[in-house]
């Protein structure tokens, strides 16, 4: 075997890889089929380097790399979890391509690859909009040792239609609470009821801990101070509002877990959307209602219980208005108020406009499946 290039070296699956620095930048690349195919490769990223440090020739930078970047910027983000995920899923397929070959064609195997496998428009559209982020950082921020941007102009990267792709908000009546409650297991059920309760999301309700927890005896409920890092698209803390009967779950949990408020078999719980939650719907005849969609029905309960706009999107942590910075007692009051107004059902409506299209299409259904039968007339002498 000849002399091998230092800064390649091959991998258990049978490839050759790079890892290399050259006057303090790394070269980094994965997956060649062989020693000369990664020795090729570093060559030409050498030449690139040298030519830049001579004659001041742009970088030839990959998307990996700038994803690397991003991801390095933004520690503290609440969604880089989700971003990464994405990132990892796109990264075959454009990762090591320069940053001015992304783009719309360069993307395109990548769509298609994501639509066989039955990833629906809003997904693929959200790793796109990372996509869209570390190029346009990439062309306004990013610079090198020489002060020139990574990318001279971002390009527009398409997204998907969404019309007739994305599924609407499907908020439950009373009757079908009343159905799928009993269904469920009964940690899942006491999780739902809360979520029913307070318009929490699933991964606070999971993540739900007793040191949050600020009793309030002057309501008889408690309020618990979720940290920032459970708070979707923030950087800081958000109050949870109980009302009685989301209180009534919380001391039926009491004393069981030293640290969460729920758990399964002595363990937090991941996510409510298992398949204790995926038979119960189906046997409740509701279909593919998601977790999610119990916010949705509380903001719906609010409305119909005639809470202002203003208080109804503070306790689902939809505004960026005056009361998150220092809530005050009366506040956390007008909060309570609204929030125990959806205790119990009520003469409103409670139905959606896709409930009620859904509830139609029901009636018809049965109404074609067991037709009337009209009786004969009888006559009269």
């Amino acid at each position: 075997m000849g002399r091998k290039t230092p800064g390649i070296q091959p991998e258990q699956n049978g490839t050759w890889s790079v890892d290399k620095v050259w006057r303090g930048r790394r070269l980094r690349q994965r997956g060649f089929i062989s020693h000369e195919e990664a020795q090729i490769w570093l060559i030409a990223q050498l030449a690139r380097l040298r030519q830049h440090a001579l004659h001041g020739e742009p970088l030839a930078i990959s998307f990996e790399a700038a994803a690397a970047r991003y991801v390095q910027d933004h520690q503290d983000k609440v969604s880089l979890e989700t971003e990464v995920y994405m990132l990892q899923s796109i990264m075959p397929h454009i990762g090591h391509l320069d940053l001015r070959q992304v783009h719309d064609a360069t993307l395109a195997p990548y769509i298609k690859a994501r639509l066989s496998a039955r990833r629906k428009h809003k997904t693929i559209n959200l790793a796109l909009g990372v996509v869209r982020r570390v190029l346009n950082l990439a062309a306004t921020r990013w610079r090198d040792d020489r002060g020139q941007l990574w990318l001279a102009s971002a390009p527009r990267i398409t997204l998907l239609p969404l019309a007739g792709h994305q599924r609407p908000p499907r908020p439950i009546s009373w009757a079908e609470q009343r159905r799928l409650l009993p269904l469920l297991p009964d940690h899942l059920a006491k999780m739902a009821l809360l979520t029913l309760n307070t318009g929490a999301r699933d991964d606070v309700v999971c993540s739900l801990q007793w040191a949050w927890e600020i009793p309030l005896p002057e309501l008889g409920v408690s309020v618990f101070d979720v940290p920032a890092e459970h708070v979707k698209g923030r950087r800081a803390g958000r109050l949870l509002v109980c009302n009685s009967v989301a209180q009534s779950v919380i001391e039926a949990q009491r004393g069981k877990h030293a640290t969460h408020v729920f758990t399964w078999r002595g363990k937090p719980i991941g996510r409510m959307s298992n398949t204790g939650w995926q038979r119960a719907r189906a046997t409740a005849g509701l279909g593919d209602l998601h977790v999610h969609d119990l916010r949705h029905t509380v903001g719906m309960r609010l409305r119909e219980a005639g809470a202002p706009e203003s208080t109804a999107a503070e306790l689902l942590w939809h505004s960026r208005g005056t009361m998150t910075a220092h809530y005050s007692m009366a506040q956390i009051i007008e909060l309570h108020r609204a929030i125990e107004r959806i205790t119990a059902p009520s003469e409103a409506w409670n139905k959606s406009l896709d409930t009620l299209r859904r509830e139609a299409a029901e009636a018809r259904a049965r109404a074609a499946t067991h037709p009337k039968v009209t009786q004969p007339a009888t006559l009269v002498a």
